[in-house]
């Protein structure tokens, strides 16, 4: 499509975040459509080349809060249908890679302003449903991130476009940003709606047809995304969504010769097996795929002595506990000095007690259930290992399963601070406290970065300012994203761009144009405007 001009998009801004507070139109529109959507029992297909595709054998999504409570019925793919989905990306690449990026960006811009309108409640809802996220943190995901993905990407777009090399007398040098030859494979988590959402359409905004598998468990909001996408414009083949076994379809994708990148957020040894799998069949691709991951962490909040104890204990209970811990920058290890141990532990003990967990449906709530049955049981036996070390149950400990996958907001303190729950990655509502002795700062500065693997989100809290800054140096590979008097959780697209490295992952920093780098390959063309038309150069002239 040819277009003379040279355009400018929307300047991207941040969704603002609705409160849903009572008697507001938002409130009731969401509960009107919490309750459509939790009394139909949907079936949902695959999507291969925008052809709706069903494999005869399905699974159930369901309710974590309320887990004999079937959402939806979803067709279950395996290795042929990732066959059928490979070849839908290579038919739709050569249109699609070809599209003017303005018509691309387009799409893109009229899905987040569909997601901002009458795409709401649903999205909303479908994440408070099956993947149990209050109206609150389903807001700020599935509406006000991926809205946030769509508009910001966009813009990232355009720099990363502008930036063009120098250019010499004569000489006209340009820099041509390619999609990367053959498909991305995108590979979503259940705990954030828009994590699906940017997997998938950040490299089908620079060009690329992708192949998504979501987490089973994230099947009803991914299934409603796609559809956001398909109004929005987005043609056949751009994005196909196939379901199933994580194994099986990730193995037949990773093996293909057509792979050309996977972006990938989930665990740790599921993320080193990609990357194994590729560089043992590394002859067998056209190119060296691109491989973007961010695969969780063991986050921290280290409070200095001269710190508010009542704005740690806050950030522990938000930090910690909001969506169930189940977000990967979610705070899991908690470091305080013994002079400020009794203020936090009297606020942790009577604040956490008062939060409200049950169904999601219920505003009241401010916790939902653990994702699935796995969770549950991981949640359960860290919490009764705590117990039998001898570790301190400060505040929580019960879990019920009776009706869903509960939970409760648990906070254990150990006199080790190497106990396997100060080190290892639990994604649930637990969180683990170190006291140390309030007169060896220096040293917690190297406990807390030499502990672990990971390496994604960090906090320190402090009022002295040398302290702010002997964190900051001594952390400074701790955490790839670092808060300062802030809990570790919260990133926003365009102001927090979100990765770590260490055993986090690739730190390619989702929410800004270095994630939109990697899914194009560059090209660079000289043109000589006037060539010369004589080899000989002036010095070869003899003297005279």
């Amino acid at each position: 499509m040819s277009a003379p001009g040279i355009f400018r998009p929307p300047a991207a801004v941040n969704e603002p975040i609705r409160g849903y507070e009572p008697g507001s139109p938002e409130r009731a529109e969401l509960q009107k459509r919490l309750a459509e959507m939790s009394g139909e029992r949907v079936s949902i297909p695959l999507v291969i080349g925008g052809e709706r595709v069903e494999t005869g054998t399905t699974f159930e999504a369901v309710m974590p809060h309320d887990r004999d409570h079937v959402l939806a019925d979803v067709a279950k793919g395996d290795a042929s249908h990732v066959e059928r989905a490979i070849t839908a990306a290579r038919d739709a690449h050569a249109e699609w890679s070809s599209t003017p990026w303005h018509e691309r960006c387009a799409v893109f811009l009229r899905a987040a302003e569909l997601l901002a309108g009458p795409w709401r409640s649903t999205l909303n809802a479908a994440t408070m449903l099956n993947q149990s996220k209050t109206a609150h943190q389903a807001e700020i995901d599935a509406a006000c991130e991926t809205i946030d993905f769509l508009r910001f990407n966009v813009e990232f777009l355009v720099r990363v476009y502008e930036e063009q090399p120098h250019s010499s007398a004569g000489v006209w040098n340009r820099m041509e940003y390619r999609p990367l030859e053959g498909f991305v494979l995108a590979i979503s988590p259940f705990n954030f709606t828009a994590i699906g959402a940017n997997l998938t359409t950040s490299p089908a905004l620079m060009g690329n047809t992708v192949l998504w598998k979501p987490a089973s468990t994230q099947a009803l909001s991914a299934w409603y995304t796609l559809r956001l996408l398909e109004e929005a414009g987005l043609p056949p083949g751009v994005i196909n969504l196939v379901f199933g076994p994580g194994a099986e379809l990730g193995d037949a994708a990773v093996r293909s010769p057509e792979l050309a990148g996977v972006h990938f957020t989930g665990s740790t040894g599921v993320f080193q097996s990609i990357w194994r799998t590729i560089g043992s069949d590394i002859d067998r691709y056209r190119n060296y795929p691109r491989i973007v991951g961010e695969t969780g962490g063991k986050d921290f909040i280290l409070a200095h002595p001269s710190a508010d104890p009542d704005a740690v204990a806050t950030a522990i209970v938000r930090g910690s506990f909001e969506y169930q811990g189940q977000k990967c920058s979610a705070s899991s290890r908690l470091y305080l000095p013994s002079n400020l141990w009794g203020e936090i532990r009297e606020s942790l003990e009577r604040e956490v007690p008062s939060i409200a967990m049950g169904d999601v449906r219920d505003f009241t709530n401010f916790m939902g259930a653990v994702i699935d049955r796995s969770a549950f049981e991981t949640q359960a036996n860290a919490i009764e290992e705590a117990r039998k070390a001898g570790a301190d149950i400060v505040v929580g400990g019960g879990v019920d399963d009776s009706e869903g996958w509960f939970v409760e907001p648990t906070v254990i303190k150990t006199d080790d601070p190497g106990f396997r729950l100060m080190q290892d990655e639990l994604f649930g509502p637990v969180v683990t406290a170190y006291v140390y002795d309030e007169k060896k700062w220096d040293d917690t500065l190297d406990l807390v970065d030499g502990t672990g693997s990971y390496a994604l989100t960090g906090a320190v809290f402090a009022n002295d300012r040398a302290a702010i800054g002997q964190a900051h140096d001594a952390l400074r590979y701790a955490a790839g994203n670092f808060y300062v008097n802030d809990k570790p959780t919260g990133a926003v697209v365009g102001q927090q761009p979100f990765g770590g490295a260490r055993a986090s992952g690739t730190n390619d920093k989702a929410g800004s144009m270095w994630n939109l780098i990697r899914w194009v390959s560059p090209r660079t063309i000289k043109e000589t405007l006037v060539p010369p038309t004589d080899y000989r150069y002036p010095f070869l002239r003899p003297d005279a």
